[in-house]
């Protein structure tokens, strides 16, 4: 996958003050983007974002608020990159959150929690941001899912139901953008090695009296033929080549990285 320059282009990454998203917004960075970072954390937690993403390719990065939860704050993110940036050309859908309970026993509230922030948040700043994409005739929206679009894991209802609803609604941007220079994919990674990953690594071997190393091999191997975690600088790469004139007629696509998972 070749290095692009992004430069001139207005990327939006959401949920990207840590893992996956950071790593994107890193990426964008280096190929010259002016990256709006956005996502919820102390003020040393944001700072210390920005200047990870900062590159010398491109200016430094802002940062953006705002609990997806909430549906309004989704289209009132979109509306206020605009408005102190300008106008998006790439938008990277990554905020996501999980819960984790049997289907007898999953709230309500942590249901609809899930699918505002991984399903209807994406589609409000899809809508917001496509006008404009539209009438320049370019733009990338990349929507960051899961191989959990694609089969039910027991316990994570709500997750999968989120990451499968994605995955048709990123074909139907797609397919409604097909004539025109704007691309809707998704990216589909299995286990990735971020923070969240290490911290069930790290309570894996407490559990059951063994190092970071075996536990880590145990998670994995469990699901990756490969027996290798997914790199967040892998789904970043992915994400930069999605964004190149080699993926003009890349569309509609969910894209797995997932050591060979759904290969079995």
């Amino acid at each position: 996958m070749l290095h692009t320059s992004l430069e001139g282009r207005v990327a939006l990454v959401t949920g990207s003050t840590s893992g996956i998203g950071l790593a994107i917004a890193q990426r964008l960075a280096q190929d010259g983007a002016t990256v709006c970072l956005h996502g919820l954390g102390e003020a040393a937690q944001i700072e210390a974002a920005i200047s990870a993403a900062t590159s010398q390719m491109g200016p430094r990065p802002r940062h953006f608020g705002g609990n997806l939860t909430e549906p309004a704050a989704a289209t009132s993110l979109v509306e206020e990159v605009e408005e102190t940036v300008g106008s998006i050309d790439i938008l990277v859908n990554s905020a996501g959150i999980q819960h984790v309970s049997p289907i007898t026993e999953f709230s309500l509230e942590r249901w609809n929690a899930v699918l505002a922030v991984n399903l209807t948040a994406a589609f409000l700043t899809i809508q917001r941001a496509l006008p404009a994409m539209l009438k320049r005739n370019w733009g990338r929206v990349i929507n960051i899912a899961s191989v959990s679009g694609y089969f039910g894991v027991p316990h994570k209802a709500a997750y999968a139901a989120s990451k499968h609803g994605l995955l048709g609604l990123t074909k139907v941007v797609s397919s409604e953008t097909a004539r025109t220079g704007v691309t809707c994919n998704a990216v589909c990674p299995g286990w990735v090695l971020t923070p969240l990953v290490e911290r069930q690594i790290e309570a894996r071997a407490a559990r059951d009296g063994v190092s970071f190393e075996t536990a880590g091999t145990e998670l994995v191997s469990a699901s990756h033929p490969s027996g290798q975690f997914v790199k967040p600088e892998q789904v970043a790469g992915l994400v930069s080549f999605l964004c190149t004139p080699d993926a003009d007629e890349v569309r509609g696509v969910g894209w797995n990285m997932d050591g060979g998972r759904l290969a079995r």
